[in-house]
């Protein structure tokens, strides 16, 4: 079966730029003709590459892209863009082969050129973090959309323009598809856009050619560390988003010590917000009241300022998400005031998130929620959020990604057998591992944890999720914790279809509860 693959938002009316002036706005070394040639768009993948394509040819885990120049030639490129390993691989295609140093590091750059990206008047809000990442974005779209601003965002679940999505591959897009995203948002008219800004995206060069006008950091815990040789690696590698050349302000949280390292460390303004007491910050969140519909919270400022308002999400920490964002939008110029007298009218925050604590069951039967939480941080949160609406069991649902970090794995199960009554484990993306193995480390770390818990293990997901319903009755809460928005299960490098949302739905419609 073929990889399920996302469609990436491009202009509709890319405005040509000549490859003349590509080549001397960046100092290009060029083997070929390029009089008269103009360029509309830029690809780093020769699948994607639609007539007037630059396409861009780097080094990649099995080949170099350039290899695949001839493909792009065909699909309608009009010049290549590689190093100088790329330039032999690249001269079959026929076309002209402008040389860098690096490709991939002046990818970034190139594309905001070619697609006009400092001209886009739109405020560029950043979000980085281990966990509360995706929830910001989709707090900072709800409200924006309240507070009348065409807006957008992207996701690790979706690319939005409005009403129109497509789903994501990358947390964050590629440097050519995010400049072509912000393209077309500026075709739309958007004024206010919201990215997801993993590790990943600064080390490998996904957010250049960008500067933010605000940068906000959630949390840091153990998450990554298959790409990050330390925590401290990991750390530095979030702390680039707050330097002068990547975002304008930054709003940080200051609840653990990372997030006062960073504070400390970064080298713009700062603003600062806790969701603690014991902490002192320019900020701070308050929860007065939760439910298993929403959580209800002030937000304290300087001079006095205050915002009473609620979010329809779960847990402590949705509103701390909520209160980050919109100190984000007060820092890009916001009044706070009109933004609750907004949201006062409206009865508080208005926004989804795709599976983060989703609620997929009905007025009858267990709770069930579906969450994209893979970490040790994010069980330990979830689960302590449902603890205080289940007066039955919370039975615990999970995976662990294969071919990922390996190292949280143990923590992931002994959270999971802490936090829950019953646990049941199952496969999830096992990609080139041994699936028995991955499920063989949670299941032993949660044994250990509680030696006298109860414990099931089921490969199939689909079975997995039956065998938690099974065990489940009235007043009981099931997680489901991983695959959230995700609509596939990767074996083998095959991603076959599977989107735990729908399949949970008729699960529950087949037991009769929904």
């Amino acid at each position: 079966m073929s990889e399920l693959a996302p469609s990436a938002l491009r202009p509709e009316h890319p405005v040509p730029r000549s490859l003349s002036g590509l080549v001397a706005e960046f100092d290009l070394e060029l083997r070929g003709d390029i009089d008269g040639l103009e360029v509309t768009g830029v690809s780093l993948s020769s699948r994607t590459v639609q007539p007037g394509d630059l396409y861009v040819g780097v080094p990649g885990q099995h080949r170099h892209g350039a290899a695949f120049a001839e493909a792009a030639a065909e699909a309608g490129a009009v010049a290549i863009l590689t190093d100088e390993a790329g330039v032999s691989l690249a001269a079959a295609s026929g076309l002209p082969v402008l040389v860098t140093p690096d490709a991939r590091a002046a990818l970034g750059a190139v594309a905001a050129w070619v697609y006009r990206t400092a001209d886009n008047p739109a405020t560029l809000f950043a979000v980085t973090g281990t966990n509360g990442k995706t929830s910001v974005v989709y707090l900072l779209f709800g409200i924006l959309n309240q507070l009348g601003v065409v807006s957008g965002l992207t996701s690790t679940a979706e690319r939005r323009i409005g009403d129109l999505a497509v789903t994501s591959a990358l947390t964050t897009p590629e440097a050519s598809e995010l400049h072509a995203l912000l393209a077309r948002m500026n075709e739309a008219e958007v004024r206010a856009v919201g990215i997801e800004v993993s590790a990943q995206a600064l080390s490998r060069y996904r957010v250049d050619g960008l500067v933010f006008d605000v940068a906000a950091f959630t949390n840091l815990s153990h998450d990554h560390l298959d790409d990050y040789a330390a925590m401290d690696d990991y750390f530095q590698a979030k702390l680039e988003l707050f330097q002068p050349d990547r975002s304008h302000r930054g709003v940080v949280t200051v609840d653990t010590d990372w997030g006062r390292r960073l504070a400390d460390e970064c080298r713009i303004p700062v603003t600062t917000i806790t969701n603690r007491a014991d902490v002192d910050a320019d900020w701070r969140m308050t929860v007065v009241g939760e439910s298993a519909s929403h959580t209800e919270f002030i937000l304290d400022g300087p001079d006095g300022r205050r915002l009473h308002t609620r979010v329809p999400l779960l847990g402590w920490y949705m509103a701390a998400n909520a209160a980050l964002a919109i100190v984000m939008l007060v820092e890009s110029g916001f009044d706070l005031d009109a933004i609750a007298h907004t949201l006062r009218r409206d009865g508080g925050i208005v926004a989804f998130i795709p599976g983060r604590a989703e609620r997929i069951s009905g007025d009858r039967g267990p709770l069930v929620y579906i969450d994209y939480g893979h970490s040790p941080d994010a069980f330990l949160n979830t689960l302590a959020a449902l603890r205080k609406f289940t007066p039955g069991k919370l039975i615990m649902l999970f995976g662990a990604d294969g071919d990922r970090d390996t190292t949280k794995r143990a923590d992931m199960g002994r959270i999971a057998a802490q936090g829950s009554d019953i646990v049941v484990v199952t496969d999830f993306h096992p990609r080139f591992e041994d699936a028995a193995s991955i499920r063989a480390v949670l299941l032993a770390a949660a044994r250990d944890a509680v030696p006298d818990g109860e414990f099931y293990e089921v490969a199939n997901p689909r079975a997995a999720f039956r065998t938690a319903l099974s065990l489940a009755h009235e007043g009981d809460t099931i997680l489901y914790a991983g695959p959230g928005h995700e609509d596939y299960h990767e074996v083998q490098g095959v991603k076959l279809p599977y989107s735990a949302r729908e399949d949970s739905r008729q699960a529950l419609r087949d037991a009769g509860w929904l």
